[in-house]
């Protein structure tokens, strides 16, 4: 069952077209992002921390909590999704631990990044490993894997912290260590994008570029997959919050509940047929 969603989503990947995946980050929103014709997702920490814990995206949500989410998701979809598994939750052993997890929950693409992780005392900005160490948990990840066709993805933020030529460096690295794709951060400019293209014959994944380059713009580069950002959820808690308020103020709220969306969304035509195969119809 993985397999075959792993094997779509490298599909994707050596496609021409650059998607825009949805942002999931639990089974309702994967399953409306299935219905609304996405062919791939994109589960980011920072959504899984708010969905969870309802807590910032601060390295506070444990590997197990994130796996255990990504696993109801598996669960409720059939759509390939990604994960940001930030930086493996520790070091390269960490690693290996992330991708064992990960992969059993069910997830078709995980990104490994060589960023400075949780928050040390003191730190005033975003720092990076050392190439050494980043190439390190790269193949850790790719040892770790039991099945092929997890997607290995290295993440780097290096092009908004020390430049396009220190990100250049560690593609190379990481490409060389064999990760099936790249996940660039800080991405700024058309020429940053168009250099990258020009590099790597691997995949690339570039992250907050669509207000710099059209997607089938940047298809032409390399890049198979550019990120929207993750505006599901805070538009998800805005609408609970104003439904709340008005319900409190003994208003009608503004955008009140759809049953059939409901009704889709749980699959409950699915539910109503077991109900009347196994229980003859219990449901009156």
């Amino acid at each position: 069952m993985y397999r075959d969603r792993r094997a779509r989503f490298r599909e994707y990947l050596a496609g021409e077209r650059c998607l825009v995946p949805a942002s999931v980050f639990d089974p309702f929103s994967i399953r409306m992002a299935e219905d609304a014709g996405y062919e791939i997702g994109m589960a980011g920490g920072s959504s899984i921390s708010l969905a969870v814990l309802g807590a910032p995206d601060l390295i506070v949500l444990t590997l197990s909590e994130f796996a255990e989410q990504c696993r109801r998701m598996s669960r409720a979809s059939s759509l390939p999704f990604a994960v940001d598994a930030d930086h493996g939750y520790g070091n390269a052993l960490n690693v290996r631990r992330t991708v064992e997890e990960l992969e059993a929950a069910g997830v078709a693409a995980l990104s490994i990044e060589d960023t400075v992780l949780p928050l040390y005392h003191g730190q005033s900005g975003t720092e990076l490993l050392s190439i050494e160490e980043g190439t390190g948990k790269m193949r850790a990840a790719l040892d770790a894997r039991a099945d092929p066709g997890t997607v290995i993805i290295g993440r780097t933020s290096a092009c908004g912290v020390n430049g396009l030529d220190d990100a250049i460096a560690r593609g190379r690295a990481y490409a060389a260590a064999g990760v099936d794709a790249l996940f660039f951060i800080g991405v700024k400019t058309p020429d940053q994008i168009e250099a990258l293209g020009a590099e790597f014959d691997l995949p690339i994944v570039l992250g907050g570029a669509l207000k710099i380059m059209a997607p089938e713009v940047m298809a032409s580069h390399g890049v198979r997959m550019c990120l929207a950002g993750h505006p599901v959820l805070p538009a998800a808690v805005r609408a609970m919050h104003e439904t709340l308020v008005a319900v409190r103020e003994g208003r009608a709220p503004e955008r009140p509940g759809d049953a059939d969306l409901m009704r889709r969304a749980t699959r409950g035509d699915d539910y109503a047929a077991w109900i009347e195969s196994y229980l003859g119809g219990a449901n009156g």
